[in-house]
């Protein structure tokens, strides 16, 4: 019974420290949670706007260089030296290769000591010929004697002709022993190596333009007649940007493909930097002429999220990330669809390290 009094005396003396324990708990947990809270993030933002906007068309396509052409031998020989490898870029008129020219050099040198020779001879002949005609004036030399002076000098002054003839094919071969850039460009393939010899026409090297980039898109035809050469079109090029290169129509070719009705579509953008290259897919975006009501953002909304595109809407204060998809580019604004309502805010600016619920604050949102 002692022992009891003793117990109870003890969990009573301990009850204020076990409420001030209880009373304590809420207001670490609370704080523990405000810790771990995110933090609020600095953004810019923009209203959400509805507007006129003119129908595009999008279709997939890909990027083809300006021009391609694989450089060929005009004459027969061996690879002496190669200059260029795959990859390198050249300017117009840079020696790509160098063929044998050894056997040509000394055609030419005989060609040339032939040529002295028939000169010689001609001289002595056109001489001889002036000696007979001179003669025959006062009717001393028979017309046999004659004729033979006038078919020597003849004969010698065509050989001179048919030789010099063959010393200007000589050094028409010599030169085009090497070859050089038709065009600047990227070396994309090379077809031969030092020793290799190669045939009138062989192919050396395939070079390819890149200044400006062609691309095919293939348009059903009910779109193809709304557009004509020199009409701008946009193409986005998702390994670059997300934002669009700007593209004029080259030309609409006047052949379609029978079974499905489709059009070829020939577009070229300017490359100055060659940040485009041949073989990349592009989506290529055409405007035709009827206006539709659509949902406008800005484009520095749109955050790419793999195959996605993302815009982060702000409600109450906080960053909600929203789907969209963008059915084209109007100057600086995009035409979207998704879960979005005019008046409604959505970050232009800090929005590529947002996250989903993340408080926000900014021009518009000063207080939240």
């Amino acid at each position: 019974m002692f022992q009891k009094k003793i117990q109870s005396r003890q969990i009573f003396r301990l009850m204020p420290i076990v409420v001030a324990m209880l009373l304590a708990m809420p207001c670490e947990v609370f704080a523990a949670e405000k810790q771990h809270a995110p933090a609020s993030m600095p953004v810019h933002t923009a209203p959400v706007r509805e507007g006129l906007v003119s129908q595009k068309v999008s279709v997939i396509s890909t990027t083809e260089a300006l021009r391609r052409s694989t450089v060929a031998a005009e004459v027969f020989g061996r690879v002496e030296t190669l200059h260029v490898k795959e990859g390198d870029f050249v300017k117009k008129g840079t020696l790509l290769v160098h063929l044998g020219s050894i056997d040509t050099e000394l055609k030419l040198k005989g060609a040339v000591a032939g040529s002295e020779a028939i000169k010689a001879r001609l001289v002595l002949a056109e001489k001889e010929l002036e000696r007979v005609r001179n003669l025959k004036t006062t009717n001393s030399v028979a017309a046999k004697q004659y004729d033979e002076a006038y078919f020597s000098a003849t004969s010698l002054t065509r050989e001179l002709e048919r030789n010099n003839a063959e010393l200007d094919r000589l050094k028409y071969e010599l030169a085009r022993k090497t070859v050089f850039a038709p065009f600047t460009g990227f070396i994309v393939q090379e077809h031969t190596q030092v020793g290799q010899w190669i045939p009138v026409g062989g192919r050396i090297v395939t070079l390819v333009d890149l200044s400006s980039i062609l691309v095919k898109a293939d348009l059903p035809e009910i779109h193809a007649v709304q557009l004509h050469p020199g009409n701008k079109a946009s193409v986005v090029i998702n390994s670059l940007s997300s934002r669009p290169f700007s593209a004029g129509i080259e030309a609409i070719m006047p052949q379609g493909n029978p079974v499905s009705r489709t059009f070829p579509v020939h577009l070229k953008i300017p490359n100055p930097k060659y940040r485009i290259k041949s073989g990349m897919e592009a989506i290529a975006t055409f405007e035709l002429g009827r206006k539709i009501e659509s949902i406008l953002i800005p484009k520095d909304a749109i955050v790419p999220s793999g195959d996605d595109n993302l815009v982060f809407r702000v409600d109450q204060g906080k960053a909600f990330p929203v789907s969209v998809t963008v059915n084209g580019y109007h100057g600086n604004d995009a035409a979207v669809k998704g879960d979005l309502r005019p008046g409604q805010q959505v970050v232009i600016r800090g929005n590529e390290r947002l996250r989903p619920g993340q408080p926000v604050h900014g021009p518009e949102h000063e207080n939240d």
